[in-house]
């Protein structure tokens, strides 16, 4: 056979004449990517995505697929000029892509956990692999399935049905349940030791995260936690009627007793602990101290005795001395840590009034606390705010007055402003203000590490690296006060980023993957909707009104399994099959495709709508994720022999789809899947057995 002289990527190659610029780059080692070619079908060239450059000639990109080889070519098969044109390839095929690669429940997760996932594998009754798979992206299931505030609920697709699926009480039910099969959190072994050694300073949800995942990877973790106990605020400023101290203890205690993390407590670096110690000792630290400063009411008298912060209060409580407020308790605040602390007021005997200088649609605390702290008898004045705090006898007096909203502030919320003489005074036995946390900077100074303007640390937004190589930052510390659910997720991807930089790796952080998203909750096609059933969300049982109010015992109960299933069952299972396969999602994040790229506006191209044809037992077609490359009607003419698959219309309105719009059931389709096979998408898949 003659062959020919080429290069590729200025590399000289000797390879037969008549092959192709794609086989004879991929004989070579070096790979083009191709969504419309199959080894079994002729070149097609229609998704232009294995673009290369070939000189001598005119200079211009052919497709790698269609294109022979020839004496004395130079062919450049990668670099700025061609990975700009599959770029735009692709921004133009994911444009018009209708389809979701993750589920919006897992894009609105901070800790991206695979919540289609964990609930299959509850509806099929293995609750230990779904706590597993929970684990690979957060080790605390039974914690977050508590006190989560659910912005996966939010985007659930179940909305426009009847309501959205209970994703955070699963995933507790999920840890409960493994708990009593086997008595403790189930984690994976630790990888072969690497001789490296990781500090973290904080042992709260970012900082134990962190170590859990820099562990199970084979690095030596000690944490450095200044409290008692692990935990953080999730101890110290959640209640144990919402977090049972036994969870805590199963799920951050399990990371010390079964991977072997050390948790030094009782030890505050910068005081017990030199910080320079810790750089001379460790090869890399992490920095997880949270946001555990309480911001100051801004009134006279709030030093006064009687006068608590919301953390001070709290962190009272979760050391097992919880204050008694007296009788008549006034929380200033609209937080979540507003709510638990007049929720813990009322258990101590407290009449509770919670003072909120906007209205109720303004306040920033869930509405699900908002509703529990009603129920349990706490009185809300909205509009009004503290003046300033004077001793009297033995109580407090508080002015209080009246305020007003006016235009939006640089939040969107309308700015609140006072009423002129409407002052009023009430008599208070104590005061609780829980009205913000800040980050405490003493550390950070002394490690000398940049604060930004709300005295959070400095970090790379993706690898979560400061100033200063080898210290992370995580956590509120770096986000400011945040909810549990995100400071866990920044925890895992700082571990990826130190795991990086412990190996001598580039420090690039944890990858992030193309998701193509159909749309927004109430924009997405009715369609989607037409085959569920109304069924009403699984209700969560709670203990009565007698022991809430006058106990620390846990208020809700949680699942049985039968309720679990049933709950489970109600997923619309959103988010592709494909997703861990496909071929357009892994060039569109090879290449940096932005999906976003042709619209939204008027001079956006149309885009295809929401088809699911899934009347064939074997076959389900969804066209709307199809990229026009024609795969599946070759594979059906040219391998099977049966033109079951065509192309409609012409140009950006040219569709695949079976002869004349009808059904794929009632074509010679014999469901033998050769057209799934060579689908880059999931176009056509074929069907799951059971």
């Amino acid at each position: 056979m003659p062959t020919v002289n080429i290069t590729i990527n200025d590399k000289p190659l000797q390879v037969e004449a008549g092959t192709t610029i794609l086989n004879a780059a991929a004989a070579a080692g070096f790979e083009i990517p191709t969504l419309c070619h199959s080894w079994n079908l002729k070149p097609w060239t229609s998704c232009f995505v294995c673009a290369v450059k070939v000189e001598p000639g005119r200079g211009n990109l052919v497709p790698a697929c269609a294109t022979r080889v020839a004496e004395g070519q130079k062919i450049t098969v990668s670099g700025p000029e061609v990975d700009a044109s599959r770029r735009m390839c692709l921004n133009l095929l994911v444009s018009d892509h209708c389809g979701d690669c993750l589920p919006p429940c897992q894009t609105a997760c901070p800790s991206s956990i695979d919540i289609k996932g964990f609930l299959a594998l509850v509806r099929a009754g293995k609750e230990d692999e779904a706590a597993r798979l929970i684990r690979e992206k957060a080790p605390f299931p039974g914690t977050l399935g508590r006190i989560c505030p659910r912005p996966c609920e939010a985007e659930c697709r179940r909305n426009r049905v009847e309501g959205p699926v209970a994703i955070c009480n699963m995933k507790r039910y999920i840890a409960d349940a493994e708990l009593a099969a086997n008595k403790r959190p189930v984690f994976p072994a630790p990888a072969a030791p690497t001789g490296k050694r990781a500090a973290v300073i904080g042992a709260g949800p970012a900082g134990m995260a962190a170590a859990y995942f820099l562990r199970v990877r084979g690095h030596a973790v000690t944490v450095f936690e200044k409290h008692k106990a692990s935990g953080g605020m999730l101890r110290y400023g959640i209640p144990y009627y919402r977090l049972p101290d036994a969870t805590l203890k199963a799920e951050f205690g399990a990371i010390e007793e079964a991977l072997g993390v050390e948790v030094r407590c009782g030890v505050e670096v910068g005081t017990d602990v030199p910080v320079k110690t810790l750089e001379a000792e460790y090869d890399a630290l992490i920095v997880a101290i949270g946001a555990q400063g309480a911001s100051p009411i801004g009134v006279p008298g709030e030093d006064l005795p009687g006068v608590w912060s919301g953390i001070q209060y709290l962190g009272e409580s979760g050391e097992g001395n919880t204050p008694r407020l007296g009788g008549d308790v006034y929380v200033v605040g609209g937080g979540n840590t507003a709510m638990d602390c007049a929720r813990s007021a009322v258990r101590g005997g407290s009449a509770v009034t919670c003072l909120y200088r906007r209205g109720r649609e303004e306040m920033p605390a869930n509405d699900m606390e908002i509703e529990e702290a009603e129920h349990e008898g706490v009185t809300f004045s909205y509009l009004t705010a503290p003046v300033k705090i004077e001793k009297d006898g033995d109580q407090l007096k508080l002015t209080l007055i009246k305020m007003e909203l006016g235009d939006p502030d640089a939040s969107g919320r309308r700015s609140p402003k006072p009423v002129a003489g409407s002052e009023y005074t009430v008599s208070a036995t104590a005061v609780v203000g829980a009205i913000g946390q800040r980050v405490l900077p003493e550390l950070a100074r002394a490690l000398g590490l940049p604060l930004a303007r709300n005295g959070a640390i400095v970090t790379d937004p993706v690898t979560f690296q400061t100033a200063r190589p080898g210290i992370f930052a995580c956590g509120d510390c770096q986000t400011g006060a945040n909810i549990a659910v995100r400071a866990v997720g920044n925890g895992r991807k700082t571990a990826v980023a130190v795991d990086q930089y412990l190996r001598g790796e580039v420090v690039a952080g944890e990858q992030v993957l193309f998701n193509s998203q159909m749309g927004p909750l109430d924009e997405v096609s009715e369609d989607l909707f037409k085959d569920a059933k109304n069924q009403e969300r699984i209700t969560m049982p709670v203990i009565c009104d007698a022991e809430r109010k006058t106990t620390e015992k846990e208020v809700e109960t949680g699942f049985v399994p039968a309720e679990a299933r049933k709950e489970a069952e109600r997923c619309l299972e959103c988010g592709c099959d494909a997703v861990k396969d496909c071929r357009l999602r892994e060039y569109a994040t090879k290449y940096g495709a932005d999906q976003r790229y042709f619209g939204p506006g008027e001079e956006a191209g149309s885009r295809r709508a929401y088809q699911v044809d899934s009347s064939h037992p074997k076959i389900r077609l969804q066209t709307g994720k199809c990229i026009n490359c024609s795969a599946c009607v070759r594979a059906c003419a040219e391998v099977k022999g049966l033109n079951v698959l065509g192309l409609v219309n012409r140009g950006f309105a040219t569709r695949m789809s079976a002869p004349f719009g009808q059904s794929l059931v009632g074509t010679k389709c014999d469901g033998c899947g050769e057209c799934a096979k060579v689908c880059p998408t999931a176009g056509i898949m074929e069907k799951i057995a059971g």
